[in-house]
């Protein structure tokens, strides 16, 4: 049960990490009195989160529907990778990168080349981008990074198994590492901006076979 101190945005916690543990699907309706019942809160504060995650795009307002995630789109994909990965370069063209933050990146590559199912590489090659940007004192955009990366779950849950895929991924996060490394920030934002046009590309290619 949530202590109802900020329920709003303790709600809206709860939904986006059910989220990113493949919970909820898209398409699904989101159901507010189930939602009430299960968390101990009245509907005010879920209707309030739910329009905060609609604000952010995460989800959509459906008439005689509700709530739902929101089916996936070519040109919001466009946008969306494109967005974060202006922001996430910016992040880290503005950020200083000490040797424990860079053995932070070097361990959660492991936890990325261990993974041993789609929805754990998922979560650990944000968590992998989350490292790279969280030394950005800027908390505003990393909260606009933090919800995009919710949309863009649903993005690489739907479309990002193949494990070649992820091969070349893993070559460009060792690439990233070392050049931040060697304290080469251009590198490091061309290879971060490449990696992102990587998943893009190959999710307009899977959204338009």
């Amino acid at each position: 049960m949530i202590v109802k101190v900020n329920l709003r945005d303790q709600v809206r916690d709860y939904l986006l990490s059910e989220m990113k543990k493949g919970k909820l699907k898209i398409g699904k309706t989101i159901n507010l009195a189930a939602l009430s019942r299960e968390l101990g809160v009245s509907v005010t504060p879920i209707r309030e989160a739910l329009t905060q995650l609609q604000q952010s795009h995460i989800i959509k307002a459906v008439p005689n529907r509700g709530f739902i995630i929101a089916e996936l789109d070519v040109k919001e994909a466009e946008d969306l990778y494109g967005l974060v990965a202006s922001l996430e370069v910016m992040a880290i063209e503005n950020s200083e990168f000490d040797q424990e933050q860079i053995d932070a990146l070097k361990r959660q590559q492991e936890v990325f080349e261990n993974a041993h199912d789609a929805l754990s590489r998922i979560q650990a090659d944000l968590e992998f981008h989350h490292l790279l940007t969280k030394g950005y004192d800027n908390e505003l955009a990393l909260q606009i990074l933090k919800d995009l990366k919710t949309r863009i779950f649903f993005y690489e849950q739907a479309f990002t198994a193949d494990d070649s895929f992820y091969n070349k991924s893993d070559n460009q996060h060792e690439a990233i590492i070392s050049a931040i490394a060697e304290d080469n920030v251009p590198t490091a934002s061309l290879l971060l901006k490449m990696n992102w046009m990587l998943i893009v590309n190959y999710i307009q290619k899977k959204l338009t076979e």
